[in-house]
C-alpha cells in the first residue's frame, strides 16, 4: 500500500502562484510514476503532469510552460509549482502514484481556487 497526502492548495488571484506538495509513504519502492491530476466541478478528472522514477516528465497542453513538476526522492515528495494561474485552473488537485505492477493510488485531494 502507498499513502499520499497533498498540501498547498488555497485561494489565489489570477496570475498568482502556488506550490502543491504530495508526501508518499508506505511501499515507496513499488512506485514507478507519480503525478498530479485535477477535477473541476462538473468535469472529469484530467491529467496535469507526471514524473517517472527515471525523471521523464509529461505535461498536459493546458499547463505546459506554466506548471513545473519535480520530486525529492530523499523526502518521498512530489511537487507541483503552478505559475500564471488562471480561473480555469480552479479544481481539486489529486496526487497519484502508479506502481510498477499497475496499481494506482490516490490522495484525497487539495482544492485550488483561482479568482479573476
Amino acid at each position: 500500500q502507498v499513502q499520499l497526502v497533498e498540501s498547498g492548495g488555497g485561494l489565489v488571484q489570477a496570475g498568482g502562484s502556488l506550490r502543491l506538495s504530495c508526501a508518499a509513504s508506505g511501499l515507496i519502492f513499488s512506485i514507478n510514476r507519480m503525478g498530479w491530476y485535477r477535477q473541476a466541478p462538473g468535469k472529469q478528472r484530467e491529467l496535469v503532469a507526471t514524473i517517472t522514477s527515471g525523471l521523464n516528465i509529461n505535461y498536459s497542453d493546458s499547463v505546459k510552460g506554466r506548471f513545473t513538476i519535480s520530486r525529492d526522492n530523499a523526502k518521498n515528495t512530489v511537487y507541483l509549482r503552478m505559475n500564471s494561474l488562471e480561473p480555469e485552473d480552479t479544481a481539486v488537485y489529486f496526487c497519484n502514484a502508479h506502481g510498477f505492477r499497475g496499481m494506482d493510488y490516490w490522495g484525497k485531494g487539495t482544492l485550488v481556487t483561482v479568482s479573476s
